[in-house]
């Protein structure tokens, strides 16, 4: 696709993404600043490759309110399949163990996940980009290694399941900046004692963003420079939502 050059006017503001299975995040940051010859622009949180949802993008002046908007609380919708451990956590990693999986039902899930609730201390999962003595994670995890990890504090607002399909469950979680949410699905199955991983994850909410109010990435690029300038919202717009309550 041919590239366009920069709208007429700035560009200052946020632009919500629904981002697809697939691309990395700084990928859909590539794909928006070649597609519009946008010069300033970055994301506020990170989506695994495969998963998908609400990804924030700032322009302009905007990328200044990055930490700000990073360090907000996300909601996320998903699916953790029960009995079967992965390396990396989640579905894109390789087993390393199945165990059986007893009785369970929404009811006793929801009973466990209560203890996971309010200020908890938790390992980022060897196949992450966190790094020790400079080196990221999973380049370490690439080689066989398997090393010590400093737990991180995060809070966790609420975590439910609201269906139960063995061995299949679709939870929502609501949590502070940082929170793996596969470390939570490994953690709960290391408590059931059948293991467990997240086999798909869906962001709905970034602190005061919600998905309903995002494009597909396949709009994206098809938007006109009047279209795009409507979808963006403005510092104005951003300072007032930014206000507390």
């Amino acid at each position: 696709m041919p590239r366009r050059t920069q709208p007429e006017g700035d560009l200052n503001g946020a632009l919500l993404i629904d981002k697809p299975a697939g691309p990395t995040s700084h990928d859909i940051v590539d794909i928006a600043r070649g597609q519009y010859g946008i010069k300033k622009i970055g994301h506020c949180g990170t989506l695994d490759p495969a998963a998908t949802g609400l990804l924030v993008l700032l322009l302009g002046k905007a990328t200044k309110l990055s930490n700000r908007l990073t360090a907000d609380h996300k909601t996320y919708e998903g699916t953790i399949e029960f009995g079967v451990s992965t390396d990396s956590y989640d579905a894109q990693g390789d087993i390393i163990k199945r165990d059986r999986v007893p009785n369970l039902d929404c009811d006793y899930l929801n009973k466990q996940t209560q203890k996971f609730l309010g200020d908890i201390q938790q390992k980022p999962p060897m196949v992450s980009a966190v790094k020790k003595d400079g080196v990221p994670l999973y380049k370490l995890a690439r080689k066989g290694k398997t090393i010590e990890r400093d737990p991180k504090p995060v809070h966790i607002f609420s975590f439910n399941f609201s269906n139960y399909n063995a061995p299949v469950g679709r939870f929502c979680v609501h949590c502070s900046k940082g929170t793996y949410v596969r470390s939570l699905a490994h953690e709960l199955g290391q408590q059931l004692g059948c293991g467990a991983h997240l086999r798909t994850l869906h962001r709905t909410k970034s602190g005061c963003f919600d998905i309903k109010d995002s494009i597909k990435l396949e709009e994206l690029v098809l938007l006109s420079d009047l279209e795009l300038h409507s979808r963006i919202l403005s510092l104005e717009e951003l300072a007032r939502l930014l206000q507390p309550a």
